[in-house]
Order: C-alpha cells, then structure tokens, then sequence
C-alpha cells in the first residue's frame, strides 16, 4: 500500500510546478522506502554578514518544517573559514515519499511562509546569496538512515568520490555496501550518512559524512584504516580497481542551532 501511495503521490507532484527534476527523481526512487533522502546544499554567501539571516531562516523556518515531516537540518561551515563564507547544509528525509511531500507542500505551508517572511522578502539588491548548489542523494543500503554524531566531535569530513563513468559508480557503492562500511565500524571510522548522487554537481558520484572530535582524532582513526589488512586486500580486488577516478574532501564545523 506504501508504495502505491508514493507512487499516486508522485504522479502529483510531478505535475506541479514547484518540483524540480521529477522525471529523475521518479527513476531514481529505489524500491527499499525505508531508505533516507539526502539533500546538500552549498550556499555561496554574499558577505559574512548575511550568514546570520540565511541561518535564522534554516533554522527558524526549514527545520521546523522537516522535524514535522521526520526530518532534520544540519549546518555547517567550512573549517578554516573563508570570505565570503559557504554554508553547508544537509537535509535530511525519512524517505523518498517525504521529499516528495515537502517539496510540494513546503512553499504552500502558512507557518513556515510566516517564519520564512524576511529570507523571502530580501531586497532585490541585497542578495543573501549568489547561488547555491543542490545534490540529491538516496541513502546507502549498508546505513540506511544518518546515525547522530557524538555531541563531543566537532570537526566533520564531507567526502565526495566522483567515478569516471556509471558502472564504475556503482561498483563503488557496492565496495561500500559490502565490505567498506564494515571495515569503517571496525576501525572507528565515525559515519554520519552515505549516499549515492542522483542529481547535481560531481556525477556519477558518492558521498559521505564522518564525524571527529579534532583533526588529531582524524589523522589517528585513518591511520587504523589505511593499514588494516581487510583494506589492503579489498582494495586490490579486481572489481573494485579504478573504480574512483577523484576524491573531493571538505572539512566542516557545525553552525549552532544546527539539528546534526
């Protein structure tokens, strides 16, 4: 029955306006509903002082928006910050029904327009932001859904692994899936979420999130990982060789009133 409600839902959604890339998203629906949606967006600040207000609006009109729905916002700024400042803000759904539903419903809702009223209203010439990039992944089979990070770990890694073409992609996700993530748990590797890219920037690509309590913690847990020999040997496997052609890392601090 949950999947024909999705599925009736989603041929509404598809027919309304305020939905962006449907066609994409219906193929991309995996067919385990219980996955969580991902959605990263990259916020390229105007100024400094403009993070404030772009914050005041994810966290007083989009979270409370999400948390009705089962849903979370986590932001973040890049350590060592530069200016102007990017946000980054992760968005999280308990399923690929819910992002349908809040895609729909969000901008229709009367008490998130009402918290959202001054980000709406920005004047014409004083931009918050240029733009911001989207990525819309579907969660992982091996972590299904975000696992909260320890209160105490404060530094987070956003790992992005770009393929050089779809097959390689997806031997990747399956590396992760059936032996990397296991490997990961074993060593102490602290994941956050993973998700396979089904629209924006980096395609065909992964990414994922790790959490530590500072750069030392990091260095010390990849240390464990680069010489364990579970590692060494899958690496090597055949199936699994050149099956990531860069790796992109970014490395975050959490904005208060962040929800992750």
């Amino acid at each position: 029955m949950k999947r024909r409600s999705f599925i009736q839902k989603s041929a509404v959604v598809a027919g309304a306006a305020t939905v962006s890339a449907p066609s994409v998203l219906a193929a991309a629906a995996p067919a385990d509903f219980d996955k969580e949606m991902y959605e990263l967006r990259i916020y390229q600040l105007t100024s400094g002082g403009t993070k404030t207000a772009v914050i005041k609006y994810l966290t007083g009109a989009v979270a409370p928006f999400l948390k009705s729905k089962g849903g979370k916002v986590g932001i973040f700024t890049e350590y060592g910050m530069t200016e102007p400042p990017k946000l980054y803000v992760l968005l999280t759904y308990p399923d690929p029904e819910t992002y349908y539903v809040c895609a729909s419903d969000m901008e229709n809702d009367a008490e998130y327009k009402k918290a959202a009223a001054a980000y709406l209203e920005s004047a014409f010439d004083k931009p918050l932001f240029t733009r911001y990039d989207t990525l819309l992944l579907s969660a992982f089979d091996g972590i299904p859904k975000l696992r909260m990070p320890d209160p105490a770990r404060k530094l987070f890694e956003l790992r992005i692994y770009e393929s050089h073409n779809e097959e390689m992609g997806r031997r990747k996700i399956l590396m992760f899936n059936k032996e990397e993530l296991p490997l990961f748990d074993k060593v102490g590797l602290p994941s956050l979420c993973f998700g396979k890219i089904l629209a924006g920037p980096y395609m065909p690509a992964l990414a994922y999130m790790l959490s530590f309590k500072d750069m030392a913690h990091r260095e010390e847990v990849w240390a464990k990982f680069r010489v364990h020999p579970d590692w060494n040997t899958m690496k090597e496997k055949p199936e699994y060789l050149n099956t990531v052609s860069k790796v992109n890392k970014i490395f975050l601090v959490p904005e208060e009133g962040s929800g992750i």
